[in-house]
């Protein structure tokens, strides 16, 4: 839902009533992961997309009904054998999607959850997307749930508090993802999600944006901060000197530090203000910087990335540096350098797209080759465990 809210947001504040499509659970290489929506105004207004192309048709007219009509849906979506360019996923995946219609009277903690995301709090949706037609896990029930506390109901006491329990732990980690329960909350695992009764939760949790943390206020830090900020992070440029350090040389950064930066990095991670998602970027080529902070950034385990910019020659040295520091080899090995892929990049921008090809290769377990030199699916599995749904024709 975070990728169309800003344009929802004014109809649901004017009290109109929309259709919101959201992805909740795919199989294989489907485009689009859960949490993805499309959303359709009382106009016709589109905004978003549920699978890049593939369903957008069919999905159009799901929400139309459910703006309408007031009833929410679960929709599956995949190949068909027939014929792969009617209705399904050409890309060889399954999609499922739950359409509901969404207003004032229906979502009433939606400003809630809007404020929470724009104070980088963190918050999440439970909703109900398999369930009863009324009472204790209805269909369209949702419970919103903060680190200390819920609102909204699934239907009973006993339901809230064991859902509560298990979306909190969802939230730690800024997991979306279904889960499968029982009326009374019990969570229901492998042929016990086919007992009568059960219900399916989709837990969309929202949690402030990653960071990137770029060090060296040169121009690739500029492009890099650019390219990190449309990939979605908060991005950080930190350096010693002021007179590189400026807001106006780096419009794209969500902030402009003037520090050192080992001691600007060990003040953030003592205050937890960097965790497994958060991003370091070194590019400033000068030991006297480079070595301290590395030291700092390799001994943290919690960091998602750490790379530096470079020739093989100044990698070398300041390998040899951080040996001299006392780094461990276990150490070193967390260490991208030269950071980025092999592009063959030359120009700033190049390189910041081959040191965010390599981020997000780190991120999803990409190989870094050509697809075209790949087999398999081209989109990692959400949930492995997952099993696929089977397709149904929409109407």
């Amino acid at each position: 839902m975070r990728d169309v809210l800003d344009k929802v947001y004014p109809w649901y504040q004017a009290g109109e009533s929309f259709g919101l499509a959201t992805v909740v659970s795919t199989f294989r290489s489907a485009p689009r992961r859960p949490g993805a929506a499309m959303a359709v105004s009382a106009s016709g207004t589109v905004v978003g997309s549920v699978s890049g192309g593939c369903v957008e048709g069919a999905v159009y007219e799901e929400a139309e009904a459910a703006r309408t009509t007031g009833r929410p849906v679960l929709r599956t979506y995949g190949v068909s054998d027939d014929d792969a360019f009617e209705v399904g996923l050409t890309c060889g995946g399954t999609i499922q999607i739950f359409v509901e219609p969404v207003s004032r009277r229906t979502f009433p903690e939606l400003p809630d959850v809007v404020a929470s995301l724009s104070a980088g709090e963190p918050v999440a949706v439970a909703t109900v997307v398999t369930g009863a037609d009324d009472g204790a896990g209805a269909l369209g029930s949702r419970l919103v749930v903060w680190p200390d506390r819920s609102s909204d109901t699934l239907g009973s006491a006993a339901l809230d508090r064991a859902v509560g329990l298990d979306v909190r732990g969802l939230l730690d980690h800024g997991t979306t993802m279904l889960r499968h329960y029982d009326t009374v909350g019990r969570c229901l695992d492998g042929a016990e999600r086919a007992e009568p009764g059960g219900l399916t939760v989709f837990v969309e949790s929202f949690v402030p944006r990653p960071r990137l943390l770029v060090f060296g206020a040169i121009d690739f830090a500029a492009a890099v901060a650019e390219l990190g900020s449309f990939l979605g992070y908060r991005v950080t440029v930190c350096d010693a000197r002021p007179v590189f350090a400026t807001a106006s040389r780096f419009p794209h950064a969500d902030e402009v530090v003037v520090r050192w930066p080992h001691e600007y990095l060990a003040e953030e991670a003592g205050a937890g203000r960097v965790d497994d998602r958060t991003v370091v970027a070194v590019l400033t080529h000068d030991h006297k910087f480079d070595v301290p902070l590395l030291t700092t950034a390799l001994r943290l385990p919690q960091l998602a990335y750490v790379g530096a910019l470079g020739s093989r020659r100044t990698h070398r040295e300041r390998l040899a540096c951080l040996r001299e520091a006392g780094l461990e080899e276990r150490e070193l090995a967390r260490l991208s350098a030269p950071a980025g892929l092999d592009l063959g990049a030359r120009t700033p921008q190049e390189t910041a797209v081959s040191i965010a090809a390599e981020i997000i290769a780190a991120r999803w377990g990409g190989t870094g080759r050509p697809l075209t030199r790949t087999d398999g699916p081209i989109h990692t599995a959400t949930a492995p465990d997952e099993r696929p749904p089977a397709p149904v024709e929409a109407g």
